[in-house]
């Protein structure tokens, strides 16, 4: 694992209570795997389930931990990402509580201020979400 509470706050511009991942558990230039662990405490939890939105968000956020982290590195402040479109998004099933998540974020291309990726959500063996998505990045 890399980093989780403090230390997980300073890769992510997300402050509490929007924080959608719970540990940030590797990070290489072309992959970033997340954990978060589903409370209902989230302002995205809804009617029993993390809703589809929250889904979407930690997928963004498991992305934008693996680039805050790179930044870090380079001894650089975290750039700011915004969400520029999102495709081919499949919702397989909407965790409940106590839910252990694991993010995969893909990095599959980038162009100029964009960063295309391929997101994967999971919860053990069960894919919950998937979608491409491009995000702008503003250094």
């Amino acid at each position: 694992m890399i980093a989780e509470g403090p230390a997980l706050a300073q890769l992510l511009p997300q402050r509490p209570p929007f924080v959608m991942i719970g540990q940030l558990e590797s990070a290489t230039e072309g992959c970033t795997v997340s954990r978060y662990q589903v409370s209902a405490a989230s302002v995205l939890f809804a009617d029993g389930v993390f809703t589809e939105a929250g889904l979407i968000e930690n997928i963004a956020q498991t992305a934008a931990a693996g680039v805050g982290f790179s930044y870090q590195q380079q001894q650089k402040p975290a750039p700011i990402g915004y969400i520029a479109a999102v495709k081919d998004l499949r919702i397989h099933k909407l965790p409940a509580e106590g839910t252990e998540l694991t993010t995969e974020v893909v990095v599959k291309n980038q162009v100029l201020d964009f960063t295309i990726i391929q997101g994967l959500v999971r919860a053990g063996d069960t894919t919950l979400a998937e979608c491409e998505m491009r995000i702008f990045v503003k250094e």
